[in-house]
Parts: structure tokens; sequence; C-alpha cells
């Protein structure tokens, strides 16, 4: 008998051979995260699918990222603790109501992971973004998906009537992707009024900026006298920052260091602290591109509802067309144009508002594509 005989006393279990190692059961079907369509690699084309800012870095802020590139070896400050304070401040909140992430997605991700599990559930309304169903089934929790109205908007009263003593977190996006009707004032603080005290609601705010209807309230002032209360903001669309992921939330301190505590250590580069303090020193001419591209928004769904479409009244970048088994149609025949969309399947597509040049592209297939079928 061998030393390393599995009849040796203390000996291990027998090595398993052929199989693969055992993952957790709540990854069987996870739905994939689908990023927008790339446009082709040749010819004039134009990317409406990922809800970019299609101006390039504020000034000053190529300059600055360039600079802290200089310190690649170093690691970035754990606590961001430069970009705190200039949130602080900008926002007139508590440093330790702050807490930074890789993108409002990856803070989204940090507060189900801190507030459900296995047998709790999480509700959001459908169709929403679509990085909810995921982070949600990764924490082994339930997903309890509330249908949007006929007007894309949330169904704030069905929302209430979903709450059970197992929901632990209440997902609100607003405005809503890839819809683009926000939450206004008198239906989001009734709603509040009926969540318990001890579930979190999740203001999803990542297209904030470019808010026009004045019955949306501003989330940071719904959290202010609410502990439930959490709102999502991103450095990624109106800062045009997309590729450097950062993004935070606004919480009360319990939340705010439930956040810290689930952050993965260093996350947050410091390219990315350091530009996104200079894009929010970059204020004014942030306000003239939001300006430029609100104005696009309103010329786009005037146009299409001129010509026939439905379209809910976004307050985001992006416009919504309900087009059913005709999506793909219709995304195929934007992109034989040079115009890329997001469609999703069955539903409807989502078009990012950007340049005119692009946009008209996409108004003359929908005035096309909406002829051929009256």
């Amino acid at each position: 008998m061998t030393a390393h005989s599995s009849s040796s006393p203390g000996a291990g279990p027998e090595p398993a051979t052929g199989g693969s190692p055992r993952l957790r059961a709540a990854l069987d079907g996870l739905p994939a995260y689908v990023p927008g369509r790339a446009g082709a690699a040749t010819g004039r084309t134009f990317k409406l699918s990922s809800n970019e800012n299609p101006y390039p870095p504020l000034p000053g802020v190529l300059e600055t990222a360039v600079a802290a590139a200089g310190a690649l070896n170093r690691y970035p400050d754990l606590a961001s603790s430069a970009l705190i304070a200039e949130l602080s401040e900008y926002l007139s909140v508590p440093a330790d109501h702050l807490a930074v992430g890789t993108g409002s997605v990856g803070v989204a991700q940090q507060l189900v992971q801190a507030t459900a599990g296995p047998g709790d559930e999480v509700i959001y309304a459908w169709r929403s973004f679509e990085a909810y169903p995921i982070v949600v089934q990764i924490s082994g929790a339930r997903s309890v998906r509330v249908p949007l109205t006929a007007d894309e908007e949330h169904d704030l009263p069905a929302m209430a009537e979903a709450i059970t003593d197992r929901t632990r977190l209440i997902f609100l996006c607003s405005p809503n992707n890839p819809t683009g009707p926000a939450l206004r004032r008198d239906a989001l603080l009734a709603f509040l009024d009926r969540v318990p005290s001890d579930v979190l609601v999740v203001l999803d705010e990542a297209y904030r900026e470019f808010i026009r209807d004045p019955e949306v309230p501003d989330g940071v002032e719904v959290y202010r006298d609410r502990p439930n209360v959490c709102v999502l903001r991103t450095f990624s669309k109106a800062y045009g920052l997309a590729g450097l992921r950062v993004g935070y939330a606004v919480a009360h301190p319990p939340v705010a260091a439930a956040l810290r505590k689930t952050a993965v250590p260093f996350g947050v580069s410091q390219i990315a602290q350091d530009t996104a303090i200079a894009s929010l020193r970059a204020r004014e001419a942030l306000l003239e591109r939001v300006e430029s591209l609100v104005a696009e928004r309103s010329r786009v769904a005037e146009a299409l509802r001129a010509q026939g479409w439905t379209v809910a009244d976004s307050q985001a970048n992006f416009v919504w067309l309900r087009l059913g088994e005709a999506t793909a149609d219709f995304a195929a025949r934007c992109e034989a144009r040079g115009v890329t969309v997001r469609p999703f399947a069955g539903e409807g597509v989502r078009v990012t508002v950007a340049e005119p040049e692009a946009n008209d592209l996409v108004l003359a297939v929908a005035e096309e594509f909406l002829a051929e079928r009256s």
C-alpha cells in the first residue's frame, strides 16, 4: 500500500475525473447583458445603440486623464476621497452619505448584494434597465417584474401591490431605460408612502441631466428625509465618461456604509476619479451640450409623431419606438443606412439622440418604414 492510498488515515476524497467545478445554481439561465451594437468597420456609420454622449470629453478632461495616466503604476485612492469631497459640495450632502463604484450599474449590483439573497424579492418595472434581472439573479434573489403602463411608464400602484414581506429592494428607473418617461413628484411620493420603511427604494437617475419636465423631482431632494431611499447617478451619459466606469450613490449612512463594504477594492481607477472631478468643474460646457441634445430629442420626437408614430415622453437622451414583431426588421434597415440602434426583440427599438446627421438617417428610415405599412 502506498503512502498516499485512499485507505490511509486522514486521506482526502478521491479526485474527480472528467467533471467541472460546481458552480452556483443561481447562474443557470442567467441572461447576458447585451451591449449596443457597434457600426460597421467601413463607411460613415453612427452608433445610436448605447446612449453614449456623441461629444468628446469636456474641456480639461482629456488633459486630466493624460496627467493621471502618468501614475498608472500606483493604486488609486481606495476611498475616492477627492471625488467624494467634490460630490459632497456639489450636491450639498454629507460625505458619509456618498459611495462610488464602477458606474451606476456596479453600484446597483452592490445594493442587491447588500440587501437581497435566496428567498428575497426585488421589484422593478419591465421593460426597464436590462441589468436589473442579471444582478438580482446573481444574488440568488427573485425578480418581481411589474409591466409598464400603456404609456410606457412605471405602474406605481401595481408595484406597491407587489410588495410582500419578502421584498428587500425596489428599483425605480427614472427616466426609464429604454422607454424614456420619468416619475413625477405626486405619484412618486404617494408610492414611497406605501413602501415599508425596511425596504430600500433605489431611484436610478442615470439620465438626470436630460430631464426638463418640472413635475419630475430631483431624487437627491427626495432622499433627504427618507432613510430608505437611495439615489444612483453616473458620469457615463451626460458627462461622457462611459469608457471610464464611475458612478455613485447618495444614501443615508447605513446604506452608504454597506456600499463601501461591498465595493471591489480599488475598483474606480484614479483616471476615472480625477476626470469625474474635472467634469463636475466643467459645468458650463456640460449644460451647453445637454441643452443641444435635449433640443435634438424634441426635434426627433416631434418629427416621429408627425410621421404617425406613437412616441412616449422621453426625458432621457433617447427615444423609444414600440415595434413588436417588426423590431428586428426596423433595426436592420437602420443598420443598412449606416446607423445602429438598440433592438429589444419582439418589443421595440431604443434610439440614442446624437448628431443631427445621424438622427436624420433614423427619421428617414422611420418615415419609409411606416409608409410601407400604411
